[in-house]
This record gives structure tokens, sequence and C-alpha cells, in this order.
């Protein structure tokens, strides 16, 4: 008989709990890095790659070490956490600009050390103000994705500098113009190419051909790019040096902005080609009316602990929290891996059965937020979840503002398909602010269409709208509508303790399986004691309130996968899931900055002073 899982009492939520956070070898601590000078275009000037760092003076993890060290170079200089981050996110704009760049949009969040409280940016992409709830519908039926994800159909108004400018503007302490120079030099100087940026370049070839200012600039020759060469963007470093002297009105009121549009409007495709590209209806107004939306967190009370994360137009706060909640009354530092990874995933099936009917852009949809965050509600679905069977996907959505315990009665919808890229990035400071930020084009390589002359692939964000409703006899919050903001997944997290001061911070890439990720590295922190770059390397699995449960190859080859299946679970191989990046405060005003050791090729933390 299976050993039942240890609860805690059900009648009240503990408000403390004494955090023994996992200590850091020594052996990890040698492995801190300090950024070289920012010198590329060899492999021997490459920056390295290392998944764990240790020390003072603040801290940057990126999936890039360009990048990070970018981020390094200002807090050097004396920037702050958000100077870094805006420094980092340019660079990965050069060296991940599949994942991010200034065609796309992203959420901010930011702990404030003088304050202790944590503030967030809401620069997600925008449908144009022409857009409405049939945008991808042709004689009524949705056309088809491949169709809406390259064209100009599917670009949604960038989001990204005007996030950039936002954040400076409120938290920052140096200029644009001074952030984006780490960039500028790495776009015009050039980057050495690795086995990742070669992969997801071959695995966009056919449609980048398509478009001939797409080919030319990463498939140069038309060839793919050669592993350890130097891949230069010179039109990027013009891009970026017109955006230091002119600021970002160059793009929402000026020059790169009537570029974005005719593209938009008028994809340039190859005359030989034989795809047609939809065009879209983007205009100079809806750029220059688009604005970054400064919003109070997501907060989640979880083991004395307060998680703070972005609010709608994401669901990455609401859903994170809402199955943290769930998780709450279960002592899962405890439950074996078998009980640990169901409870796990029951909680996420019953989060994203609540996501797809409750969550959208809040601008339109009377969305629940405080309602999906009480712990009442969580009671009421966590009952559904039994230590013996499984939960059946689609899941019917419970009602948070009606909160009936163990309630069934709505009605059932499949969650949409959301592409799964993006980019994280987290960063800390000297004075103890942090930042966690992730930034996306959408899937990767986005719509696939480069603004000419100009350097930066175009998003395809408006493919995250439901392009019709899941199931018509289900209200869907995330219908396109004129200038509104596409439902996202994005989970940017900041956790803080009992005196308001950062335990960790962190966040991933990869769609609709960003929620999932965050939960998992941080139940594995949190609740099994893991070292923070333990839980981010573990191996993951994503429920999504779908029929199959992914499950990385490290659990889909498992014992562990079988006692599973044993209960009623049923999984299919996913070879990764997410990308996650993290900082950790320690004791002594050191930080931990951690990444990934594998997935992408491995990702890069760095710190200002190594320790010895």
């Amino acid at each position: 008989m299976r050993r039942p899982v240890i609860r805690k009492p059900v009648t009240r939520k503990p408000v403390t709990r004494k955090l023994v956070v996992p200590a850091v070898c020594a052996a990890v601590v040698s492995v801190g890095a300090a950024a070289p000078p920012a010198q590329h275009g060899t492999p021997d000037d490459r920056a390295p790659k290392t998944p764990v760092a240790v020390g003072h003076g603040g801290a940057v993890s990126s999936v890039d070490p360009d990048a990070s060290a970018a981020g390094i170079e200002i807090l050097r200089k004396g920037g702050n956490a958000v100077d870094a981050a805006v420094a980092t996110a340019a660079a990965l704009g050069v060296t991940e600009p599949y994942s991010a760049g200034i065609g796309g949009g992203g959420y901010f969040v930011h702990y404030d050390a003088r304050s202790r409280t944590v503030h967030t940016l809401d620069g997600r992409e925008t449908a144009p103000l022409t857009a409405d709830s049939g945008l991808f519908l042709e004689n009524g039926r949705p056309i088809p994705f491949a169709e809406a994800v390259s064209s100009g159909l599917g670009v949604g108004t960038p989001g990204t500098p005007a996030t950039w400018q936002r954040a400076l503007d409120a938290w920052g302490s140096r200029k644009l113009g001074t952030v984006l120079k780490p960039a500028e030099r790495l776009a015009r100087d050039g980057f050495t190419v690795d086995e990742t940026f070669r992969a997801q370049t071959a695995a966009n070839e056919t449609r980048f051909r398509h478009f001939p200012d797409t080919a030319e600039l990463f498939l140069p020759d038309g060839e793919l790019p050669v592993v350890g060469s130097t891949f230069k963007n010179p039109d990027l470093a013009r891009t970026y040096a017109e955006l230091r002297r002119k600021g970002v009105d160059a793009l929402y009121r000026g020059d790169i902005g009537r570029d974005i549009v005719n593209t938009v409007n008028k994809p340039p495709v190859d005359p030989g080609s034989s795809w047609n590209a939809r065009p879209g209806d983007l205009s100079a107004r809806d750029l220059a009316t688009y604005r970054v939306k400064s919003q109070p967190p997501t907060k989640t009370s979880y083991r004395g602990l307060d998680v703070y994360s972005i609010a709608p137009s994401s669901s990455g706060g609401t859903t994170v929290g809402e199955a943290l909640n769930i998780l709450e009354r279960t002592d899962l530092s405890k439950a074996s891996d078998v009980q640990y990874l169901h409870r796990f995933i029951e909680a996420s099936r019953i989060a994203f059965a609540d996501r797809g009917r409750w969550v959208g852009d809040p601008a339109f949809e009377d969305v629940p937020t405080k309602e999906l965050l009480s712990q009442r509600f969580a009671d009421s679905r966590e009952c559904l979840i039994k230590d013996d069977a499984v939960l059946t996907s689609p899941l019917a959505p419970g009602d948070p503002r009606d909160p009936r315990p163990c309630a069934t009665g709505g009605t059932a919808a499949p969650t949409t398909y959301e592409g799964e890229n993006t980019t994280h990035l987290t960063t800390a400071d000297r004075w103890g602010n942090v930042v966690a930020y992730t930034l996306t084009i959408e899937q990767t390589g986005g719509s696939g269409i480069t603004v000419p002359g100009r350097g930066f692939l175009l998003n395809n964000e408006l493919t995250d709208f439901s392009f019709a409703p899941a199931d018509p006899a289900v209200h869907d919050p995330n219908l396109p509508g004129p200038g509104k903001r596409p439902r996202s997944s994005i989970s940017p997290t900041i956790v803080l303790d009992r005196h308001d001061k950062p335990v960790v911070a962190l966040g991933s890439p990869g769609g609709s399986t960003i929620i999932t990720t965050v939960l998992q590295t941080l139940t594995g922190f949190l609740d099994r004691g893991l070292p923070l770059a333990d839980a981010i390397a573990a191996p993951r699995a994503s429920q999504r309130n779908t029929a199959l449960t992914d499950l990385e190859p490290g659990l889909y080859g498992s014992a562990v996968r079988h006692e599973l299946e044993a209960i009623g679970h049923s999984f299919r191989e996913n070879p990764e899931i997410g990308a996650t990046t993290g900082v950790q405060r320690l004791p002594g005003g050191k930080w931990l900055a951690a990444a990934e050791k594998v997935r992408r090729g491995g990702g890069s933390a760095m710190v200002v002073h190594p320790a010895r």
C-alpha cells in the first residue's frame, strides 16, 4: 500500500516557517567567475559559460555569457540592478535574436532595497487598434497557425524599448544611451557562434529564406552560420546607436517606427518564394499610443515567505500563486519523489484549468486576480487531489468568486497553444536591489521577418491570442481586441523573507511551460532543500491541463515515471523544458547567481567580485 502524503492541518495556513537556505559548498563557490573585459570576435575572446557564481558587488544571470558580461560591465561602473538588466537585455537582443529584441515585449519585476517593496512593469505587445475578435478568422474559421506565425498579422506593437526607458526612469541610475553601449559594441564587433545559435538558425532556415532581409542577416552567403565563427550585426549596432542618440521616440514616433509599420503591413517576401505572408494592420498611431503599464505585483504567502510576480495580462503570477496555495497544505519536504511530483502535477493541472477560464487582459476582461490568489479558493480546489488517482484533463475550472469545496460544475475547455521560447535574466546589485525580467519575441525566430536595414526580428506575439474559443460553451478571456494584450505565461518571480528582504529571484522562458518551470524550481529550492543551481538543473515535468504530462528524459526514463503511471498519470517525452536563471541572497552581502548547466547549451552566471 502506498504511503500517504504527509499533510498539514487543513484548518489554518501557517504564517511563518523558518527557511533553511541550502548551503553552498566550497566546490560551487570556486566556480564563480568575473566577467572579462567586453571583447568579442573569436572563441578565445568569448566570456566563459559558468552556471554558478558567488561573490560581492552584484550579480547577473542569463543564458548568454556576452549578455551577462554586459550587465556586469554596467555594475562595475556603478550602475544598479535595473541599469544592468537593461544592458543585459539589449545584449541578448544581439546574441539571442531569435528569443528577444526591440521587436518584442516582456515583463519586468523590480525589488527596491531602500523601500523593501516590489514593483512591476507590463511591457507586453498590443494588438493594433483596428483588431477585433476575428483577427485570425477567415470565413468564420481560424486561419492555419503557420500562416499567422510568419506574417505581419501576428505582429504586435513592440513594448521592449518602452519598458527599458520606463524602468530606467523609475529606478535606474544611468541613461539609456549609457546602458546600450555594450550591446551596440557587441553588435558591431560580433560574437562567437555556438551550437545553440546554429541549431536555432537551422530550425528556422526554411522560413527565414522566405524573407530576403532575414536570410541575408542570419544565413550569411546563403549558409548556416558556422560554429566558432564571428557573427556581426552592423544594422542593429546602428539601430542601437540611433536609440542612444534620440531615445525610444525614434521607435515610437520616428524613423525606426516607420520602418516597422511598413514591414508589418507589407512583409518583404522573396519574389521567388511561394510563401504568402499575410499583411498586418499596424499604424503609426499604434506605436505612438503604446504605453507600458505600471501595476502592483501578485503576492502569495508560501511557507512564511512572500512570493511576488507579474499580474495579468500575464497569467504567470496568478497561476504559479494558485498552485503554491494548493501545495501549501502538503509538507513537500517529507514527501517521496513520487508523492511530490504527483502533487506538483495535479496542482499545475488545476491552476491551468482556472487560468484558461479567468485570465486575460484586465483592460478588457473582468479578471478576478485577488480571488484566484485566495487561500480559500485554493483550498476548494486542493480537495480534488487524491493520493491514489489522477484527475482527467481537460479539467473544468472552478469559480474563484464563489469557491465551493471540490466543485466540478464548470465546463472544461482544452488549453490553447502557446509558443515555447523567450529569454529570462536576473540581476542584483551591491545595494540589494533585484530585477527578474523575462522578454520575448514569442516563438524561436519570432515572425521570421527582419525589419530591413534595422537588424532585428519582429515578434509574432499576437498568435498567443486564442484564434477562436477553445469551447464555444466557455467564455474565452483571451480573444483578440483593439489594443489588447495577449495572455502570457511569463512568470518573473522574487521571493522575500519576513523582513522583506530577498531570498531568491528567478524566471524562465518556455511559453506555457514557464509556469510549471518556475513552480518546480521554487518548490525544489524552498521545499526539497536543493541548492538553487540544482533546483534549476533538476529534470522537469510540465502539466498544463492536457491529457499528457511532459517529462524531460531524466524523469521519462526513471522508475519514478513508472510509479506515477501506476497511479494513472500519462506522459510524453519532451527533450527540454524551460531555461531558468536566478539569483540568491547570501549572508554577508554576497550574491549567488545560477543558470542552466545543460539546457540551451548552458547559461552564464557572473558576479562583480568573485568569492575567494
